[in-house]
């Protein structure tokens, strides 16, 4: 959910968008085994934790023991919630990995996206793992731990019947579906619209039509409220994947960034803890193995990618 982060009607077409949409919402269970790897979870659990990168941890969270995170559970496949509203995905069961070997058990707190940062900034939240591209601007805030690579993308309706290209710049005139505070919303925004007024062309209507949540964005675009939707590249893939063909992707993904963790600055050496350990994990497979689980691994990074605070825009 890049840069800065994202109802149906009765008819039968969008009972079936409810179980594109993945998971309500509500307030989210807390607790540090909700999406735990069903095949790799007790060897990642049974894991003490490394004494090097456990020294690098505040005093106080090690003396707790556990560590609150902040996730925005309306994002599939990164975090959501299954049918009994506890919160899983590739962002939950990497978090439980990472924190397992920095000693600490992590308590996922639902949250929306908008509010995480700010949550971080008055110690609300001790980090937040959701789908934060970084960037320069966030960096100023907090300290980014890259983990991940991703895309934007653009889906529309099956057969594509508003004869979109894929291409941002042709989306003048499109009613677009978006998360808000998300780097979709901020490029129809600053980028998009400004360059379609300069070219005589309508704008997207409303800078977006924008949603709190991301399944309320597919919702839209499902219930025909919206012609396109605009989010993170493995959000579109798996909300097409789970429309029962009602959707498809247009075009190329566009605009890669990788994702980071986000630390509050001054928590001493916690964001190279974090850094570590997820190199830890590639290293020893179990990081490959929770994003194929979850089919995202063309977004996988490399030890050497793993950094702190290494925006390029």
């Amino acid at each position: 959910m890049n840069r800065p982060p994202r109802r149906l009607t009765g008819t039968a077409a969008l009972a079936a968008a409810s179980s594109l949409a993945l998971a309500g919402c509500g307030s989210a269970k807390i607790g540090g085994t909700a999406g735990t790897l069903p095949n790799a979870s007790q060897s990642v659990n049974a894991q003490t934790a490394d004494p090097a990168l456990l020294a690098m941890v505040p005093a106080a969270l090690r003396s707790r023991g556990t560590v609150l995170v902040a996730t925005d559970p309306t994002y599939a496949p990164n975090s959501f919630k299954d049918a009994n509203g506890d919160i899983i995905g590739m962002e939950i069961d990497l978090g439980n990995a990472v924190f397992t070997r920095l000693g600490l058990e992590a308590q996922w707190q639902s949250a929306d996206f908008a509010a995480i940062i700010g949550g971080l900034d008055a110690k609300k939240y001790d980090l937040g793992l959701a789908s934060f591209t970084d960037t320069r601007e966030r960096e100023q805030q907090l300290d980014m731990v890259g983990y991940f690579n991703a895309g934007e993308a653009i889906a529309t309706l099956a057969g594509n019947p508003y004869k979109l290209t894929g291409i941002a710049a042709d989306l003048c005139g499109i009613r677009v579906a978006v998360q808000s505070n998300t780097v979709e919303a901020a490029e129809i925004a600053e980028t998009i619209n400004p360059a379609c007024a300069k070219a005589g062309k309508p704008e997207i209507p409303n800078n977006g039509d924008r949603f709190n949540a991301q399944t309320d964005v597919v919702s839209a675009l499902v219930a025909k409220r919206a012609q396109a939707m605009m989010a993170d590249s493995p959000v579109v893939d798996h909300a097409v994947r789970q429309s029962n063909g009602q959707l498809m992707k247009i075009g190329s993904d566009y605009n890669t960034a990788h994702y980071g963790i986000a630390v509050p600055k001054g928590d001493g050496r916690l964001a190279q803890a974090v850094q570590g350990a997820l190199k830890g994990l590639i290293d020893d497979g179990t990081y490959l193995q929770i994003l194929t689980k979850w089919g995202v691994q063309s977004g996988a990074l490399t030890s050497d990618q793993v950094l702190v605070n290494a925006a390029t825009g």
